[in-house]
């Protein structure tokens, strides 16, 4: 390594300085961009220096550091110093008004959204970047507050259009005054370009992650799978999994992975026998407070006896049954609700709340019954028991001998171990009950339940020099009883707990380090998928091995606070955290835009979104809620997927306006599949954030069908070396999945209007024709039963020569194949059935 990092430091120290003064000048007060005045009134305490003097050395491929060096003129970094040392600096850097920006923003601890507007003023708490149309010098600008030694940053809205930057430790014991990169600003005229130089520049400044394009991303990314949260939420159980992946098979949908998600963990509640489980634990919030007491499988787990599901009389499940236990749930979670507000209220009498709350519980507590020993069929009962022929280990080899296509069986665990982290004393772990505290920034976001919880309970914090052995005692385990991989949730606790271990960012340093040793070391360097973690310190600092991340916040089947109509309109929310979000975080991680449930009101509406994504398709069906015929049109029989080739990113016209609730933006996203390119335009109009009510809310309003113009020039085709031939080409065909049309256009021709309904969708694939012999023009299509049609195309091939014209196309799937010809073929050829299939047009 010391070599690399020897040749890297003389390749970041040739760059000459006075390189990005032609691009950027700070000087009386203004700060110009190109010559451009791009903020004013820049306080005399805000310097700005070229990327070079501030970058030493890095780590990084030389191909990288080549291409960052390149481009170093377009970027530089904005310093801050201030006269007295503090945790936490806040400073203007400036105003602007009457500008187009984009910008991404944290609306809960975990999860970030975007966010537009025209002035430093409407920026919102937590923003992460934002990205400034400037159309004056043709280019973009964006700022991204960055790590600065010990301290993480955020932008923050100012008064009078005014941007301002926080700089903070998250410890009183650790202070600073000065920093010279607290934030990053480049410029560029590709507003995707930017995001690439961008997050580049950083990998090499900050050398604390690694971009996607250095790391392999897990297996999965190409296939279909299932969760088990919304099927059970926390009652999930062996016998339940068991008859739910093997409803897939049976419907003709096999899964190549499974994630047994919260629920399967050893955990109970302070106060509890520190030996036993806690019981009868049913929706998200009654666990919050919950900490590890052992790092195996929970006891419903470990009583699974090896070879019962596989034998002629297996364990009954009855598919009502998690439903029913929801229900009640549900039903004492909206008692206490209204026992809560009787005491907002004032009212003392509070008798028959609790009665009946506690009637509630006692018919949930009956409904349980003997469920425990229904699912272990026989066995020996002892928490102690780790032999071959019980628990995870036995679970895990009689489902892959009964479902040979099963690749990979992931775990959920949150990043301290569960919510409420580890248990003192009840591990070989040194744990300790740390009170949260959060950041003053987080003032802004929105009430979630999972922050009172966390902070009601504290945290059992592994203390941060044994996170390593904390990872790997859990994976290494994990990874001996054949799960290969995990879902790491509820990242961002680490910031609430950091005062007394030096800080957010050391903290964080401690844990993630630990994390991706064991990812290396258990789980082959890539089984990880990273969820409630859309904040900078873990993208900068927790990336340098995790390679796949959630995009979006959770897939909410409806609107948890009671609105109606969030049954739909919190799907185009969905849409539009996944789309922006990939902006950025793709740059580093591939995007995973997260589970749905296929028999919803708008399954289809969101599996016309995962199948141009460009990442894995898995859903959260309850056992036996299955839309097969809507499954079979993502899904191969195999359990892959017609995956496009990149992620998808919202279009050009989308990026300055709010597709949420301006009455007027369709989301448009674009990708590309190996022979033409791809667009989808989904009407998300009905929500969104209220900056004054801090919250996600509907816009009923808004919820209504708009009109939206398409043209082969939205597709990015430059962002994709492959691509860029095809966005050369003359002719196109498109055609549109839904409507079941064909056009034929030009890069000259007219848009193409449709109107779009609301929760609906369309997704255009564009094809270049080809020019055979002297009059033919032809173009695949692919087969127009699955969404992405386009991506079930594997192989093409075309044969041009006087005596005949031939095109040879390999197709993966079954079902309609279409294709575009101004003349009839004269033969065509199609050999094997099902799997991938060679077909032969020829013409003469």
């Amino acid at each position: 390594m010391a070599p690399q990092n020897d040749s890297s430091s003389r390749l970041l120290s040739i760059r000459k300085q006075e390189s990005s003064d032609k691009y950027f000048d700070l000087s009386d007060g203004k700060f110009r961009v190109k010559g451009f005045p791009l903020l004013s009134e820049v306080p005399s305490n805000v310097t700005f220096a070229p990327f070079f003097p501030i970058c030493k050395s890095s780590d990084a491929p030389l191909a990288l550091l080549q291409r960052v060096q390149d481009l170093s003129h377009k970027g530089g970094f904005f310093g801050l110093h201030k006269e007295a040392p503090s945790d936490r600096l806040m400073n203007s850097l400036g105003k602007f008004t009457g500008r187009e920006f984009l910008s991404v923003f944290r609306f809960k601890t975990w999860w970030s959204t975007m966010w537009v507007g025209n002035c430093g003023s409407d920026l919102q708490m937590e923003t992460q970047w934002v990205l400034l149309n400037v159309p004056e010098i043709r280019s973009y600008v964006i700022i991204i507050p960055v790590i600065d030694g010990s301290f993480r940053s955020a932008l923050h809205p100012g008064a009078d259009g005014h941007v301002m930057i926080c700089a903070e430790s998250g410890s009183t014991q650790v202070t600073a005054s000065s920093f010279d990169g607290i934030a990053y600003v480049h410029v560029s005229e590709n507003p995707y370009n930017i995001m690439k130089e961008a997050y580049s520049a950083l990998r090499v400044h900050l050398d604390t992650f690694k971009l996607l394009e250095e790391k392999t991303a897990p297996s999965l990314i190409d296939k279909f799978g299932w969760c088990t949260w919304d099927a059970f939420y926390l009652t999930v159980e062996p016998a339940g999994v068991w008859h739910g992946v093997n409803d897939f098979v049976e419907g003709g949908v096999s899964p190549r992975f499974l994630i047994i998600d919260d629920g399967w963990q050893s955990i109970n509640i302070d106060g509890e026998n520190p030996n036993e489980d806690a019981k009868n634990l049913v929706l998200g919030g009654t666990q919050m407070t919950a900490r590890l007491h052992r790092l195996d499988e929970c006891e419903k787990f470990r009583k699974y006896k090896g070879g019962s599901m596989l034998g002629p009389n297996p364990p009954s499940f009855d598919p009502k049954k998690p439903k029913m236990l929801i229900s009640k749930a549900i039903e004492i979670e909206h008692a206490e609700k209204d026992r809560d507000k009787a005491i907002q209220s004032g009212v003392s009498d509070l008798s028959a709340f609790e009665s009946k709350i506690q009637k509630l519980k006692q018919e949930l507590d009956a409904m349980f019954g003997g469920e425990e020993k229904s699912v272990s069929s026989g066995s020996c009962g002892s928490c102690s028991c780790k032999a071959d022929s019980y628990g995870m280990k036995a679970f895990t080899r009689d489902l892959r001998t009964k479902f040979k296509g099963l690749d990979d069986i992931y775990v959920w665990h949150a990043l301290c171990g569960a919510w409420g982290g580890v248990r003192p004393g009840a591990t070989h772990l040194n744990s300790k009950i740390v009170s949260c505290k959060l950041s003053p920034g987080l003032a802004g976001t929105m009430n979630d339940l999972a922050v009172v919880k966390i902070v009601e309970g504290g945290i059992g914090l592994v203390q941060p020099d044994q996170a390593g052995d904390f990872y790997d005692s859990m994976h290494s385990y994990l990874a001996n009883v054949g799960i290969t991989g995990v879902k790491v949730d509820v990242i961002h606790t680490l910031e609430y707990v950091s005062e007394e271990y030096g800080g957010r960012v050391e903290l964080a340093k401690a844990y993630y380090r630990g994390l991706s040793d064991s990812l290396s070391k258990n789980f082959k360097g890539s089984g990880l998928i990273s969820s409630m973690q859309q904040c900078n310190d873990f993208f900068f600092l927790g990336t340098k091995q995790i390679s796949m991340g959630r995009v979006g916040d959770d897939f909410w089947f409806q609107d948890p606070n009671g609105d109606p109509m969030g049954v739909y309109w919190l799907q185009g929310v969905h849409m539009i955290h996944c789309a922006y979000n990939s902006m950025w975080m793709g740059q580093i991680i591939q995007p995973d835009w997260d589970m749905f449930q296929s028999d919803h009101l708008c399954a289809k509406f969101h599996a016309g979104s995962r199948a141009i994504c460009g990442g894995p398709v898995y859903v959260s069906d309850s056992v036996g809620g299955h839309d097969f015929e809507l499954l079979k049109k993502l899904v191969y029989p195999d359990g892959t997927i017609p995956k496009c080739q990149h992620f998808a990113l919202p279009t050009r016209d989308c990026l300055f306006r709010n597709p949420l609730f301006d009455k007027k933006t369709i989301l448009k996203i674009w990708n590309f599949n190996k022979y033409g390119g791809v667009i989808g335009a989904f009407n998300c109009q009905g929500a969104g954030w209220d900056p004054k009510e801090q919250r996600i809310k509907g816009y009923s309003e808004c919820y209504r069908p708009m009109s939206v113009s398409v043209h082969v020039t939205d597709i990015e085709w430059d962002q994709k070396k492959d691509a860029a031939q095809m966005g050369e080409a003359e002719e196109y065909t498109i055609h549109l999945n839904q409507a079941e049309e064909l056009l034929l256009v030009s890069r000259k021709s007219e848009a193409i209007q449709i109107t779009i309904h609301p929760s609906s969708f369309e997704i255009f694939s564009f094809v270049p024709i080809k020019k055979l012999g002297t009059s033919i023009k032809f173009a695949p299509i692919g087969l127009t039963n699955m969404f992405n049609s386009g991506g079930t195309i594997q192989e093409l091939e075309y044969f041009d020569s006087e005596a005949e014209t031939c095109v040879k196309i390999e197709v993966k799937g079954g079902g309609n194949f279409l294709s575009y010809s101004n003349a009839s073929p004269k033969k065509c050829f199609l050999n094997g059935s099902g799997g991938l299939l060679s077909g032969w047009i020829m013409a003469n």
